[in-house]
């Protein structure tokens, strides 16, 4: 049996600014193939974890390990996908065409000679294939409607091979059917490319029946290895810091 090291290795990080505390002593690990959320209350301290994941923003004390390496020496950035909040609100003058966005993604492992070459293209095109938008490869990115630039944004950082997604709220402007059709296709990633994935929200709803565990984060962090527990009065309460009500919708179709 071959071991692998964690994709994300977090020991006691603290990280505060201008004298405020964001996050004290967090520690977790996310193994190669999970699917996992780390959801919170805004300004519960969500994203400032992802940016110092990403070397982003340096901590106040703790360490990060990446694939068995300190952040300090890891080099191999391209490996690790990071699809930022707000995607889904792309400029709609930007010029670019889907094509040309999801191009970006292999900036990074352009060669000498600054050109695309025969590998570039196939992963590009792979890229496309697997969040559906090759169909919409000349529209301009702007025309596109949420659902899509979110799909497309995700084929960009899909462009790289990297083994792990990263996605801070990427629901944001983007309609249920929508969710549901993005959904899929990260169960689909996870499942058959034992894609590595970390999804990050404040909207407990939102989470994927596929998640398998959930880091709270609200200035500490704790681990939730039944997602389900958090749809309680107990778990959110817990989570918010609120004395939580669960109210039942039931909607005719």
């Amino acid at each position: 049996m071959t071991f692998e090291p964690a994709v994300f290795e977090v020991e006691h990080l603290g990280c505060s600014v201008g004298g405020q505390t964001i996050l004290s002593d967090v520690s977790l690990k996310v193994l190669q193939g999970e699917y996992c959320a780390v959801i919170g209350p805004n300004g519960g301290g969500k994203t400032t974890l992802v940016r110092l994941l990403l070397g982003l923003q340096k901590p106040t004390e703790g360490t990060i390990r990446l694939f068995g390496e300190p952040q300090k020496q890891f080099r191999r950035w391209k490996q690790v996908g990071y699809v930022p909040q707000q995607v889904t609100q792309t400029d709609r003058l930007f010029p670019g065409t889907v094509e040309e966005v999801v191009s970006m993604g292999r900036i990074s492992g352009i060669g000498w000679d600054k050109r695309w070459h025969d590998e570039d293209r196939r992963h590009i095109e792979h890229a496309m294939e697997r969040m559906e938008v090759s169909d919409l490869r000349a529209k301009l990115i702007g025309e596109l409607s949420g659902g899509q630039r979110q799909r497309v944004m995700i084929a960009r950082a899909l462009a790289s091979e990297p083994k792990v997604l990263i996605l801070d709220e990427p629901n944001t402007g983007v309609d249920q059917p929508s969710q549901q059709r993005f959904y899929a296709l990260l169960r689909q990633l996870n499942r058959d490319e034992r894609l590595t994935i970390l999804f990050v929200t404040h909207d407990i709803g939102v989470i994927a029946d596929d998640i398998v565990r959930v880091f709270t984060v609200n200035q500490r962090l704790s681990t939730c290895n039944d997602p389900k527990r958090l749809l309680s009065c107990e778990g959110m309460s817990e989570l918010y810091g609120i004395d939580a009500h669960l109210l039942s919708a039931h909607h005719r179709h």
